[in-house]
């Protein structure tokens, strides 16, 4: 399916890319990527759900080909911003929202913020104390202090990716190549805002997301890695009980990167949880 490459403009003076998939036919879903990830990582599910999908996968700030910013504005509230300016920009009414890790944060604050808007709610691997507490918290603050900003070469980067994401397929590695990362003088180095983002990963208090599952107002799907070390079972099934609109799927043999380890597990789940909502596309 045909991408077209897409920027827009933020209240605060940002320049964000995004990927428009459906080119404005069919049901609108807005995808939402993870801390150090970018538009291209939901390639695999747009796929999958095929014509009939408006597809917006957004580039946040800081990451992919959207205008750096302050470390400081690198916070859910100011994502949130983005997000609802990105929403205005393309004119949408109602729609699905997608969101991975940091994506699914923000995913659930804007829908808290936004009542009515959003008519089905995809979260893959985040919910409530997922960020400051726990083995996946303490393994992302070390991620964020020991990542290099460059690599010698190629094979050195390719090195990284294989030691730090164990269970990453072959294609989900070289999408991290190519969309992660770039050659530079010096040898290779990240496309998104490693140092911005770490300052503010370390220093910045993560959002309370309970009221935010409290107030859900749509169908909503937290799918959990089985391996995952971010989002304990017992947390998803405090989730689920919390708010009746809150259904819960494990997807096993699935770190906290469901959607990169069982890709073909996570599509299913996903298309199969538009279907039962009532989004999917009319034949």
């Amino acid at each position: 399916m045909f991408a077209a490459s897409c920027f827009f403009n933020t209240r605060s003076g940002q320049r964000l890319h995004y990927l428009r998939h459906g080119q404005g036919l069919g049901v609108p879903v807005v995808l939402l990527h993870g801390l150090r990830a970018y538009a291209q990582t939901w390639d695999n599910l747009v796929r999958a759900l095929g014509e009939g999908y408006d597809c917006v996968a957004l580039d946040q700030r800081g990451r992919g080909l959207s205008d750096w910013a302050p470390s400081d504005t690198y916070r859910t509230e100011v994502y949130v911003q983005d997000l609802e300016d990105l929403i205005q920009h393309l004119g949408y009414d109602r729609f699905v929202l997608v969101g991975h890790s940091l994506g699914g944060a923000n995913a659930l604050e804007y829908v808290r913020n936004n009542p009515g808007r959003v008519r089905a709610l995809v979260i893959e691997d985040i919910g409530p104390g997922s960020s400051t507490a726990g083995d996946g918290a303490a393994r992302i603050r070390r991620e964020m202090q020991q990542t290099p900003t460059h690599f010698e070469d190629w094979a050195a980067a390719e090195a990284f990716w294989r030691t730090s994401r164990s269970g990453l397929s072959a294609e989900g590695l070289a999408s991290r190549l190519r969309y992660s990362m770039k050659a530079v003088e010096q040898g290779v180095t990240w496309r998104h805002d490693q140092q911005g983002i770490a300052q503010a990963r370390l220093s910045i208090e993560p959002t309370d997301l309970w009221p935010a599952v409290k107030a859900l107002d749509c169908p909503t799907l937290f799918i959990r890695g089985g391996r995952s070390d971010f989002l304990p079972a017992p947390l998803l099934e405090a989730m689920r009980q919390a708010n009746p609109n809150v259904g819960t799927v494990v997807v096993p043999d699935a770190s906290h990167y469901v959607h990169d380890d069982q890709n073909d597990l996570f599509n299913r789940e996903v298309l199969a949880f538009f279907k039962a909502q009532g989004v999917a596309p009319q034949q």
